[in-house]
């Protein structure tokens, strides 16, 4: 891995994290597109923490809220929204691992966000009363929770699932995107520590040490900007803008995977 590609693959990583257009399914593009393979899994799993990195700033207050208030109603919604990845991910492994090599999935699952994003953003105009975090119902995490374990396909965006399921329930916007950046902490931890073992375990070759470390830096700078757009776009009631560009390229995958078929 060359420096240049260490930092195209740290961008990409940091912006499709949290941009509403799935991360996953733009690596299963990138991957047919140019018949490459994964980036390294020690890489893969550095970037994902430079992604993190960039939630912890741009979310410190909320963070060191939950820090000294542990067992706050937040906390607790944070918890039942997690259960459903969970679950998905222990039971359904396999076909969650095989959908990654399919086109024809990314193509519906980025269909799918741009129809969540354009929705949801349509309810929430409709709301006269938005839900802060006390008026926020177990119920309505859980909703977010269950649109997140969908979000393992790729295709189907983590933050736009979240962020849609949330002001679909009639959570005030900022809090709803709130509630979805912080929500990604426990999700890039876990993939983080499943992947961890084995990432080591190959370690990094000493000449791809700057490579190694730029790709994080790369990704956090990235994710923060990302962030900071999202949160911005959520404010205004805009964030649908990604909904067409997700119809576009979900349409263009599915003509391409029926072309290949």
């Amino acid at each position: 891995m060359t420096i240049l590609e260490a930092l195209l693959l740290g961008a990409v990583q940091g912006l499709t994290e949290f941009l509403p257009v799935s991360s996953s399914g733009h690596l299963v593009i990138f991957q047919h597109l140019l018949g490459i393979s994964e980036p390294p899994l020690t890489f893969d799993v550095l970037v994902h923490i430079g992604t993190l990195v960039a939630v912890f700033i741009a979310f410190r207050k909320d963070i060191m809220t939950i820090l000294r208030k542990p067992f706050s109603r937040f906390t607790y919604l944070l918890v039942v929204a997690c259960i459903p990845a969970a679950l998905a991910g222990y039971l359904l492994a396999p076909i969650f691992e095989a959908s990654f090599s399919s086109l024809l999935v990314v193509g519906v699952g980025l269909l799918i966000t741009g129809i969540l994003l354009k929705l949801s953003e349509n309810l929430a105009n409709r709301h006269i009363m938005a839900k802060e975090v006390t008026e926020t119902r177990y119920r309505d995490a859980l909703f977010i929770g269950i649109l997140q374990a969908f979000a393992i396909f790729p295709g189907l965006s983590r933050s736009g699932s979240t962020i849609a399921a949330g002001l679909i329930a009639g959570l005030d916007r900022n809090f709803a995107a709130h509630f979805s950046f912080v929500l990604s902490i426990p999700v890039i931890i876990g993939a983080a520590i499943f992947q961890l073992k084995d990432a080591f375990s190959i370690g990094i070759p000493q000449q791809l040490i700057v490579p190694y470390l730029l790709g994080p830096v790369t990704a956090s700078i990235f994710g923060y900007l990302a962030i900071t757009v999202v949160l911005d776009l959520v404010r205004k009631g805009k964030l649908s803008l990604f909904s067409y560009y997700c119809w576009t390229l979900g349409a263009v995958v599915l003509v391409w995977h029926f072309i290949a078929a």
